[in-house]
């Protein structure tokens, strides 16, 4: 039975959802992103649309997947029967205390998923964000602990058949990335790599990898051609081990994500990308973060998503992404690109037009959303390894 047709018969009658997500659990297992195309709800501003606004917007634009990087309660209740799928964080500041508590991990479970099924469609927790391969290695210990424990809590609240268990990794815990084929996992994140891959192939959990070309890009403009990164037409580049051609960069980080997950051992397991996106704006040493690029990077991301392709090196499975971000986030700390990757900004217009529906370009006449009238009922610091440069990419990606 299919997810639709599971939140029609919870919905309806109540009490049920519990005893047949037990039974679904069984059966198959799930899948917290349902589309092809989400978007990352980041809050790290002090000017942006209410949760209630946000909604409006989001099903304005028929984004239905929507990531969000905590558990706040003011937006669990805002997206309370609209239909959106919601992904949900457990923040690293937590994974400690979780990865030391299984009663604290009910705890929070209960307070932040259960309390809110299933009206709130909360479709996934991401445990922690860009862990691995970060800088403080007490989180890399206790990231497994933690995704058990919150797992084991879901489990004992048979909501397994609900809500699916991941955590989002940075392209920093890779090694070896080009050509795409000899991407493995670095040799100091490995050993907490391996039981993660265990766990989560054994839950049906799949590798989430936070993917920019636009970082990539950023760390050798002289080498890397710019179109290659922004889905353009070019020539691309080879792969000698598996005669596969790329004609654009985030294949080739995911197919690299393939290549060490392969080597890990874990073949079958599918790459979802939780996070990618361009940036409109930047420093003076950020010359490629305009507002043009992102037009053109997030136009062709979307037809690229809805073409439901795979990947060279995974044709079979489709392609699936969350935007970052929803909103230009004017508290983020760093260089001027981390604030201006919105699709949105604050006052509800969108920052170029790639095409949504029933949104008008700030650049227009009558340029803002009334969201006021369209209330619903109801990088996060990434530290990104970019593929690394050898002297053969040199080659291959001159301009």
């Amino acid at each position: 039975m299919g997810r639709k047709r599971f939140w029609f018969c919870a919905q309806s009658v109540p009490g049920f959802w519990v005893v047949f997500s037990a039974i679904a659990s069984l059966t198959m297992a799930v899948q917290a992103f349902t589309g092809t195309y989400g978007i990352n709800y980041g809050r790290i501003a002090d000017n942006i649309p209410s949760p209630d606004e946000v909604v409006s917007l989001l099903k304005a634009a028929k984004i239905k997947n929507v990531r969000i990087y905590d558990a706040d309660h003011k937006v669990l209740n805002a997206f309370s029967g609209t239909g959106l799928e919601l992904v949900i964080g457990l923040p690293n500041g937590f994974l400690k205390e979780m990865s030391s508590s299984e009663e604290r991990a009910m705890n929070w479970v209960k307070e932040n998923v259960q309390a809110f099924l299933p009206q709130t469609h909360i479709c996934g927790i991401a445990i922690g964000n860009e862990v691995l391969g970060g800088g403080d290695l007490e989180l890399w210990g206790a990231l497994l602990g933690a995704t058990k424990n919150i797992y084991k809590a879901v489990k004992k609240l048979n909501l397994d058949g609900v809500v699916q268990i991941t955590t989002a990794h940075s392209q920093a815990v890779f090694s070896n990335s080009f050509p795409p084929s000899s991407c493995i996992f670095r040799e100091n994140v490995v050993q907490y790599m391996k039981p993660l891959l265990e766990f989560f192939s054994e839950i049906g959990s799949p590798f989430c990898l936070n993917a920019y070309p636009f970082l990539a890009y950023m760390s050798d403009p002289e080498n890397i051609d710019i179109n290659y990164a922004l889905f353009e037409s070019t020539e691309g580049i080879f792969d000698p081990k598996t005669n596969l051609r790329y004609d654009n960069m985030l294949d080739a980080q995911i197919d690299a994500a393939y290549a060490a997950l392969a080597d890990a051992g874990y073949h079958k397991m599918e790459v979802i990308v939780t996070e990618t996106g361009w940036a409109s704006r930047g420093d003076e040493n950020e010359a490629a973060a305009t507002a043009n690029n992102a037009k053109i990077f997030n136009y062709n991301l979307r037809k690229r998503l809805a073409k439901k392709k795979g990947t060279p090196f995974r044709p079979k499975n489709v392609l699936k992404a969350y935007i970052f971000a929803t909103f230009n986030e004017n508290l983020k700390p760093g260089p001027t690109s981390e604030r201006n990757f919105g699709l949105f900004k604050a006052d509800g217009t969108i920052s170029y037009d790639i095409g949504f529906h029933g949104l008008q370009s700030s650049s227009s006449s009558s340029s803002y959303l009334s969201l006021k009238n369209h209330r619903a009922r109801g990088l996060a610091g990434s530290l990104i390894f970019s593929l690394t440069v050898s002297v053969v990419t040199r080659l291959l990606l001159l301009r």
